[in-house]
């Protein structure tokens, strides 16, 4: 199977990624993560979804695809530059609602179990507040990472950040965790009864 055939991209997309090749964005997500987002997002029915980190909305435009007519999706970025993309392409959908804000602060400000699916794409919510991020999943709600095999794009001193990573997520007890050596790596948690270990 050619896991980048019938991917059918979002009619956004386009857009977005000429303007993210002009403004040189250095890490755009990857269509076949995008592809799975979308299809995260469709089984959640009138969920409350957020991102963290817009960047430029690529992912966003997936998400958004893939979401019912009565689901919400909040994405934040600290970055308004890059950001200004997503804005420009999607920011007149009823659904979405774009944040410009320290991830870290965002996060602080959120009742608990506020959100079905969370996907973390920048450092509040995954290398750092990640307990933060955690608590504000409902029960059942999925957690969403990428990026967790070599990049040619890591800065110098992540390499050793991504197991440690895994690590602490596997043994997050009332979770349940399946990594994938596919697309850009890519790590799913699902939340199960907090009481389990």
């Amino acid at each position: 199977m050619d896991d980048r055939a019938h991917l059918d991209p979002p009619a956004p997309l386009a857009a977005i990624l000429a303007r993210t090749d002009a403004l040189a964005f250095p890490m755009p997500s990857e269509p076949r993560t995008g592809a799975l987002l979308r299809t995260l997002a469709a089984s959640k029915p009138g969920g409350q979804l957020l991102e963290l980190g817009t960047g430029t909305g690529l992912s966003t435009a997936w998400l958004l695809d893939g979401m019912d007519s009565t689901a919400t999706l909040i994405t934040v970025d600290s970055d308004p530059t890059a950001q200004q993309i997503a804005r420009d392409v999607l920011g007149r959908h009823p659904r979405l609602t774009i944040v410009t804000e320290d991830g870290a602060a965002f996060l602080h400000a959120q009742k608990p179990e506020s959100f079905d699916l969370i996907f973390a794409d920048t450092w509040p919510g995954k290398f750092d507040h990640l307990d933060d991020a955690l608590a504000l999943l409902k029960p059942g709600g999925l957690y969403v990472i990428d990026d967790m095999l070599p990049q040619d794009n890591w800065p110098e001193h992540h390499a050793p950040k991504v197991p440690a990573l895994i690590a602490t997520l596997a043994a997050k007890p009332g979770f349940r965790m399946v990594g994938m050596a596919w697309s850009s790596g890519i790590v799913v948690l699902a939340r199960s009864d907090l009481n389990s270990s």
